[in-house]
């Protein structure tokens, strides 16, 4: 829409795509650089906070953020028993693959189709932590759709990798809350490990971000599904040799969930792509790291388009 502000807020809507329902948000000038955000597992598309995705649009983008399947208020799948440490066993010691109802091959589709239903051809991507799977899986599958790639705090799912650390991993394998007060509880509890230190401006808002999820809705079999398709999907590094979207990757050095070495490798394994460790930074996106972080996106989603152009 011609002339729009950057500013405009478009209220969160369904789109049918690949035959399930997604629940996505649009911030920005409708005339701008499209650049979708896809979020990590059992996240909804509200912790791509709404100040962060507003800061883009400001930048001169287009953000479409949203549900991915299976959390939120998109479309709910079914099947996919709980995931057992015995299987996580079986996979680390004898590459016995994990069952999945479907795999993170299937959310990059459902992404496409999301980008069909809007009219978009082409996009920025960014994508954190399983978002930044789904993103990468794009990138290798569907080149022509990916203006640029930015994964954050994500790996190539290479399993000689370290793994996340035992707190890390217990929070993974934790029975979901069984009341409101319990899941606010939990929501603190989690990301103050995840964000690893004392980020006494973001513990404030905690509440009323976990407050906003349990309103939206919880799905905890999806995000056992989820965890699943990571699982299931194996590792991308040979086939990450051969993307072409100019790469950005971005890390956290104190990651406690997706070691540094994901980030590195993801690097490593994409010809030309950027890395980017951010001191201090666990598996968040802390208040005060945004201005560097968004700088970097803006840099480099911008600096694509212009040699694209």
């Amino acid at each position: 829409m011609p002339g729009v502000s950057s500013t405009v807020h478009q209220p969160p809507q369904l789109a049918r795509a690949n035959g399930i329902d997604i629940c996505y948000e649009i911030f920005g000038d409708g005339n701008a650089e499209p650049m979708f955000l896809i979020m990590g597992l059992g996240a909804q598309m509200v912790i791509w906070d709404d100040a962060f995705c507003q800061k883009l649009a400001a930048r001169g983008f287009r953000v479409i953020r949203f549900d991915n399947r299976d959390i939120g208020q998109s479309s709910k799948m079914h099947g996919g028993k709980r995931l057992t440490p015995f299987e996580l066993l079986k996979l680390r010691l004898f590459k016995i693959p994990v069952e999945a109802p479907y795999k993170l091959s299937d959310m990059a589709q459902d992404t496409i189709a999301l980008m069909d239903t809007l009219g978009i051809r082409s996009a920025h991507l960014v994508g954190a932590s399983m978002g930044g799977m789904i993103a990468q899986e794009i990138a290798i599958t569907f080149p022509e759709r990916v203006r640029s790639l930015t994964s954050i705090m994500s790996t190539t799912g290479d399993p000689r990798l370290p793994g996340p650390t035992r707190e890390a991993a217990a929070l993974l394998m934790a029975p979901p809350p069984k009341t409101k007060e319990e899941y606010i509880e939990r929501f603190a509890k989690t990301w103050k490990m995840l964000r690893v230190g004392s980020f006494p401006e973001d513990e404030a808002l905690d509440r009323a971000r976990a407050e906003r999820t349990f309103l939206r809705g919880l799905n905890p079999a999806g995000v056992g599904r989820q965890l699943r398709a990571i699982l299931a999907s194996g590792s991308r590094k040979q086939r990450l040799h051969g993307v072409k979207a100019p790469t950005l990757v971005i890390h956290g050095t104190v990651d406690p969930l997706v070691n540094p070495a994901g980030g590195r490798d993801t690097a490593a394994s994409i010809p030309n792509a950027k890395l980017m460790m951010i001191e201090g930074m666990g598996h968040a996106l802390p208040l005060r790291m945004w201005p560097d972080i968004i700088d970097a996106i803006d840099k480099h989603a911008h600096g694509a388009a212009a040699k694209a152009a």
